[in-house]
């Protein structure tokens, strides 16, 4: 009996069904990042409602609301980011599709939020951003 040789892998996309071990680990991240950002809009939206002086005032700018509006604006959007998140982390589909279109509404909302606080708006743009690239990439069963 002769010997056959064993196949070697064939290079390639991979099967369908599966994903990026960076994606998927990605995905779960999301969440806990959904659940971060959720609480820092939370305490934003709280700090806004609560006082006026908290922020900077803002002269001349295209996107100037009254303070109180961007704490409710935040709080809002805070709760059901971790809403969301904690969809997320237990896997219900919906909570992804969701939690794509709330990032990016969440990015243009830390966009307009620059003047008043770069920092935290920066910090924030950039979790959307990982959050959008994650949720967008995992293929995997559970995914949509």
């Amino acid at each position: 009996m002769a010997q056959t040789a064993p196949s070697a892998p064939v290079p390639g996309p991979p099967p369908s069904g599966s994903g990026s071990a960076w994606a998927a680990g990605g995905t779960m991240f999301a969440g806990i990042l959904l659940l971060v950002d959720g609480i820092l809009a939370v305490i934003k939206g709280i700090a806004g409602l609560a006082s006026d002086d908290v922020y900077a005032r803002i002269d001349d700018y295209t996107f100037k609301f009254d303070v109180t509006a961007w704490g409710w604006i935040h709080l809002i959007l805070g709760i059901v980011l971790v809403l969301v998140g904690l969809g997320i982390l237990k896997g219900a589909g919906w909570a992804r599709a969701v939690g794509v279109g709330l990032a990016g509404l969440t990015l243009i909302a830390n966009f307009m939020w620059l003047p008043y606080q770069p920092v935290w708006a920066i910090i924030s743009i950039a979790i959307d951003t990982f959050v959008i690239w994650a949720l967008c990439t995992d293929r995997s069963k559970a995914a949509f």
